[in-house]
């Protein structure tokens, strides 16, 4: 895979210095995006924008378009195999969430949940519930609407696990 605008994702880094964190969206659907590109802007953080389509966005050297190959987990294998400790992502994927958490990584569900290793294990067998029940033709309504709430805690949930590992760092 590469970036959409040429340049690699390096793995790499000099043991003297930590890597910066970074933050990834999975982009599709995702209603939060320009609140995640303000906060990464604030303390100039690279900001990954993963899909599988074309996405607009803004021109910042901190910013980069990931495009992946069509597919229902392609997003979420790229995201997921690009994590490090310290990384954040920004995803309704439960799934994906597990993923970023056992690779060190913090994520942060776009209504402002932040997903922990003492709540993903209920999160992930909740959704399992819901799937099963939703496969016996049972309509569960889905989640409710986004709201002006959700982004003010999402704003501020994002802004907790930053200077969470910027602490972290020192």
């Amino acid at each position: 895979f590469q970036p959409a605008d040429g340049g690699a994702c390096s793995r790499r880094r000099s043991s003297a210095m930590p890597r910066p964190m970074r933050i990834f969206i999975d982009a599709d659907a995702c209603p939060v995006k320009d609140e995640t590109y303000k906060v990464a802007a604030r303390y100039g953080l690279t900001v990954f924008v993963v899909s599988n389509s074309f996405i607009q966005i803004p021109q910042s050297a901190l910013i980069k378009r990931m495009i992946v190959d069509a597919g229902p987990d392609e997003a979420d294998d790229w995201i997921a195999g690009q994590t490090e400790p310290g990384d954040i992502c920004v995803t309704n994927d439960i799934p994906l969430a597990d993923r970023v958490l056992k690779a060190g990584g913090a994520a942060i569900a776009p209504n402002g949940r932040a997903f922990t290793p003492d709540s993903i294990g209920s999160a992930l067998a909740q959704r399992s519930i819901m799937e099963h029940i939703r496969s016996t033709g049972e309509i569960t309504g889905g989640p409710r609407p986004f709201a002006g709430a959700d982004r003010s805690r999402f704003l501020q949930a994002l802004d907790q696990a930053v200077n969470q590992e910027r602490r972290k760092r020192r």
